[in-house]
């Protein structure tokens, strides 16, 4: 046999080793493929290391809607104070009142103090245009009379100095016609001399009309 130089024995040692090696590769590479795909199969089934179910992660529930906040109550309006009438007038002030809700008896002589104050300055001053639209049609007269009468004597007139008392005297009402008698004590005053009225006062009003104002209807001297 012929003897192999230390090349030729490399050459020989290098393809058994090639050759030898090619397979291994082979295997550790399907071996590496296979460990791959089983640990893909474990993920996937969820298996853990203690063979429990992994937990999945759940879905973060979604955020529940916020309940409408319950309507507050509307206040209900207060119906106005049903007022208390008192006095020997209090059963036509209750009839009036019964009829036209608007009325009051404190407004009422309120103003019934105001008419006494023009009607008596403007009686004073003989102003008519002042006067006719605060008096019914005859005592319009009878006063418009009384004017012309003074005026021809050149009697002086008296003014109002200042009302001592007013208060209401009496009430009533016949159908929709409402009729309040106001007593006025009053300090009249000529320039000389000062003297005090006592009269009693009748003005009227129909309560379903529009017109809130009351005419002075009737004059009579207070007992």
């Amino acid at each position: 046999m012929p003897a192999l130089s230390t090349s030729d024995t490399f050459g020989l040692i290098k393809d058994s080793a090639l050759k030898m090696s090619n397979p291994v590769i082979e295997v550790l590479i399907l071996a590496g493929v296979a460990l791959f795909v089983l640990w893909r199969l474990y993920v996937a089934l969820g298996k853990g290391g203690d063979e429990r179910p992994m937990q999945r992660p759940s879905p973060a529930p979604e955020q529940r809607k916020s309940a409408p906040e319950p309507s507050v109550p509307q206040a209900r309006r207060a119906e106005p104070e049903r007022p208390s009438f008192t006095g020997p007038a209090a059963g036509g002030l209750e009839d009036i009142y019964n009829v036209d809700q608007s009325f009051t008896a404190e407004d009422f002589l309120r103003g019934a103090k105001a008419a006494y104050t023009m009607i008596v300055g403007a009686y004073a001053r003989g102003d008519r245009a002042a006067l006719r639209p605060l008096l019914d049609d005859d005592v319009y007269q009878a006063w418009d009379a009384a004017i012309t009468e003074r005026d021809a004597s050149g009697e002086r007139a008296f003014e109002l100095l200042r009302i001592k008392r007013a208060e209401i005297d009496r009430a009533e009402l016949e159908g929709s016609l409402a009729r309040i008698s106001v007593r006025y004590d009053a300090e009249l005053g000529d320039g000389e001399t000062t003297r005090t009225a006592r009269e009693i006062w009748t003005f009227k009003r129909v309560v379903t009309a529009d017109d809130p104002n009351w005419l002075l209807d009737d004059v009579e001297v207070a007992g």
